[in-house]
């Protein structure tokens, strides 16, 4: 049997409210796949911790308490961690949410969500996709339209614009596929060609890029 088809996910939880975060861990350790690593209430315990421990997705609380959740990723990304971010928040202003995606987070998931929904944006991520409120997306999508053309010479084609616009949404490839009438096979070909335009690897980094480089496309 292959090992990594069988590796649990290893989850960082970091949550300066004790109660939350203890409660968080227990609900995530009862799901088979999970693997809970020592939980933290700052980001200075957070990056002790990534330095000793393997992590594939840390949860983040945005706001914690004397500081905020971005210079927890400006460290993390400094010092070389290459897994998964998903921000766990009761609520972002505008500037924040574009800030988080910008600094790499693949998601951000609202703790008034069910526990259940939880689990799956964290598999979600860690396939590859991105998690985003469908509140979120739309203050996204109007900072992007007022914000002006930022192309930098590098224009997309139709159909590269609207399997952009789908991922930008948050749809998984075979979503696009059925919202488009194509096959999963042509949407991975337009994907794969985004990604050589843009230069990116992941579909969290192309909405960073989306925002930054095609924002009048969206």
């Amino acid at each position: 049997m292959n090992p990594q088809a069988t590796r649990k996910t290893r989850i960082l939880v970091v949550d300066d409210h004790a109660l939350f975060r203890e409660g968080l861990v227990r609900l995530l350790a009862s799901e088979p796949d999970f693997e809970l690593v020592p939980s933290c209430a700052t980001s200075e315990e957070a990056l002790r911790v990534l330095e000793s421990t393997p992590v594939d997705v840390i949860l983040l609380d945005y706001d914690l308490g004397s500081e905020t959740g971005t210079r927890f990723l400006v460290q993390a990304s400094r010092r070389g961690f290459e897994g998964k971010v998903l921000v766990v928040t009761a609520g972002l202003g505008d500037h924040e949410v574009a800030e988080v995606l910008r600094l790499g987070v693949t998601g951000i998931f609202l703790k008034h969500n069910p526990p259940s929904l939880l689990a799956k944006a964290i598999r979600k991520v860690m396939a590859g996709e991105i998690w985003l409120d469908q509140r979120f997306l739309k203050i996204l999508v109007q900072e992007s339209r007022g914000a002006g053309p930022e192309e930098k010479g590098r224009r997309l084609s139709e159909r590269e614009t609207e399997v952009l616009r789908l991922v930008f949404e948050g749809l998984a490839n075979k979503e696009i596929a059925v919202r488009l009438q194509v096959s999963e096979s042509s949407v991975k070909a337009t994907l794969q060609q985004l990604f050589s335009k843009t230069g990116v690897r992941t579909r969290s980094q192309l909405v960073r890029v989306a925002l930054e480089q095609f924002r009048d496309y969206l």
